[in-house]
């Protein structure tokens, strides 16, 4: 095997493969006998029929697909690894000849990792708001702990109002006729959550418990189920029960019994100080992410389409895990949101450009400023992952391998990068908006 490499513009490449014919016609034999079993010809039993004679019905070329199949992912697996790109995609392959007896040739395009001209990165300006934690945003806090203690007191001697909770069976009919997934018995529900469509939990403030209602409502024009999009609609509702929340007073008591803390003025400083920490943190990542954001600004480079098509694959790949722990496959995400997979690729399209230009940069400023991280960082971070999952350290050590390791290296690198990045940007403060 022989591969010629051609650079192309806009980070591309070309790899010209050359596959000797004597491992051509071997394939070639492969395929024919894989496919044999499957073919019949008149006089022969079923996988019997000599491969010259299949050729001659079905024509010279009939196993050259198969034949190719079997020699590409091999040849051009030598073939990039000889090349000594930095290849950063799929490869897009495209057979250029393909004949028995005769070498088998083809041509892999590629993405390969674009050069990076830094521009200015050390003491970039950015500004910052002066925070600070309100009484309003202390009280919002306290008054999420109330609801969390609250109790809830069954109401008899008045009706039913906006914040209680209601217990409802309810049936629904579309032009008097019961439709599937309208019917519930002993529903809660919070009057004034909005969780109902329409108006549905309007039309049940001022009942009681006992009371039957007939609710009228219409469904959103973009409602999930199309056969009821758009459509009026009646709800037999039963009220089982009316209740109301019970909020604890906010007190030293409750504070004692909440938080570590004796009196309210206390748990109210940890509070504002748990915000305040909460802020900082949150603010400390906008920062690093608008530092980088000019360290991008100012570099040069030149990305494929074909790397971002690839970060794209990633981008998807990592959400489908995601959703995949809450019990949810891609498909069931796609028909709940009515998109498709090349939708999502183009939504995704320049958080993928932004991941690849936020590697890039960092990994130069790394080469730059020679930042490098120490085999004691990676080690620290095996034994990170070996506590994660359970796992001896040796044996995490043995299934990485040098190459793992130098990926995590190359991983710790880049966020030294940014760290150095961070560390040497010049902030100036704004007071916060009103």
């Amino acid at each position: 095997m022989s591969v010629q490499v051609e650079k192309l513009e806009k980070s591309m490449a070309k790899l010209t493969i050359t596959v000797p014919a004597a491992e051509f016609d071997a394939a070639i034999d492969q395929a024919y006998k894989k496919a044999r079993g499957r073919i019949n010809l008149p006089g022969f039993r079923k996988g019997k029929a000599p491969r010259n004679l299949i050729e001659k019905m079905y024509g010279s070329g009939v196993f050259y697909e198969d034949a190719a199949n079997i020699v590409i992912p091999e040849a051009y697996s030598k073939a990039a690894e000889e090349s000594e790109l930095e290849i950063v995609s799929r490869p897009s392959i495209n057979v250029t000849q393909i004949e028995a007896g005769k070498d088998f040739i083809f041509t892999a395009e590629v993405a390969v990792k674009p050069e990076v001209t830094l521009g200015e990165y050390k003491g970039l300006s950015v500004e910052k708001t002066v925070l600070s934690v309100s009484d309003d945003e202390v009280m919002a806090e306290l008054k999420k702990e109330q609801e969390k203690n609250s109790t809830e007191e069954t109401v008899t001697d008045r009706d039913s109002a906006l914040g209680d909770i209601v217990n409802i069976d309810y049936e629904g009919f579309v032009d008097d006729v019961a439709f599937a997934g309208g019917t519930a018995q002993g529903q809660n529900l919070t009057l004034g959550s909005h969780s109902f469509i329409d108006t549905f939990e309007d039309q049940l403030v001022g009942k009681k418990a006992g009371d039957d209602v007939e609710v009228s409502v219409t469904f959103p024009e973009e409602y999930h189920a199309e056969e009821l999009a758009g459509k009026p609609a009646i709800f037999k509702v039963h009220i089982n029960k009316v209740s109301c929340k019970e909020l604890p007073e906010l007190d030293d008591e409750f504070a004692s019994e909440v938080s570590s803390f004796d009196t309210l003025e206390e748990y109210k400083k940890s509070v504002s100080d748990k915000l305040m920490a909460d802020k900082a943190k949150a603010q400390e990542n906008e920062l690093r992410q608008a530092v980088l954001d000019q360290a991008i600004a100012n570099a040069t480079m030149e990305i494929a389409e074909a790397q971002v098509d690839a970060e794209c694959d990633n981008v998807l790949r990592d959400f489908e895990q995601r959703i995949g722990m809450q019990g949810i496959s891609l498909d069931q995400y796609l028909q709940f949101t009515g998109s498709d997979v090349e939708t999502m690729k183009e939504e995704i399209r320049p958080q993928a450009l932004q991941r690849i230009q936020s590697r890039l940069v960092l990994e130069a400023v790394a080469a730059a400023e020679g930042i490098k991280a120490s085999d004691d960082a990676v080690d620290s971070e095996m034994e990170k992952m070996a506590a994660q999952y359970q796992l001896d350290v040796e044996d995490v050590k043995k299934y990485f391998g040098e190459t793992g390791k130098e990926n995590i290296r190359e991983d710790l690198s880049v966020q030294l990068a940014m760290d150095f990045l961070f560390d040497n940007a010049v902030f100036t403060e704004k007071a916060a908006e009103e």
